[in-house]
């Protein structure tokens, strides 16, 4: 967050020294333009890094990491977000991470990366029913049985088209 602000402090430098020198050289040029630009540049640069989040946080995640859910953003005091909305969050399958118990083998449990603009990265280990098409979130209080059984999970029906659990059960 502190080097987007930043950025957006030197864009606006940079567009109020551009409008100055313009300005200075064309002399029937009102003075206004230079805080108008040095406004135009920071807005520009805040809107494009907001867009350009998504894309730059993917790229850099692992091989083995794969984008299964996107949360696109829209809002009243961005009224261009209406036209073209942006993501500000999105879950990841960490498929390096998919274990599996010989006792239950239509069982997969697998990492799942939250990722959020402006908020932590959260892991949560989930467990995926892959005949069934259902997930459990591994929070305290679920446990493990010798025959894979899983004790004391809430299981949510997703379906077997859900796109998390496809990703998660893919191979199975």
């Amino acid at each position: 967050m502190g080097i987007e602000l930043i950025a957006v402090v030197v864009a606006g430098m940079a567009g109020a020294g551009v409008a100055l020198l313009l300005v200075r050289t064309v002399r029937s040029l009102p003075r206004w333009l230079v805080p108008i630009a040095a406004g135009a540049a920071m807005f520009t640069t805040a809107i494009a890094l907001e867009y350009g989040w998504y894309g730059r946080t993917v790229a850099g995640l692992p091989d083995r990491m794969e984008v299964v859910v996107t949360r696109e953003n829209q809002a009243p005091f961005r009224p261009w977000t209406y036209v073209a909305p942006y993501i500000d969050g999105f879950v990841a399958v960490d498929t390096g991470s998919v274990r599996t118990n010989e006792a239950a083998p239509d069982q997969r449990l697998v990492d799942l990366l939250v990722f959020g603009r402006w908020v932590p990265v959260r892991r949560v280990p989930a467990i995926f029913d892959c005949a069934g098409g259902r997930r459990a979130d591994v929070v305290e209080g679920v446990t493990f049985a010798e025959d894979g059984a899983v004790q004391g999970a809430s299981w949510v029906e997703t379906g077997l088209d859900d796109p998390v659990t496809r990703a998660a059960c893919a191979g199975a």
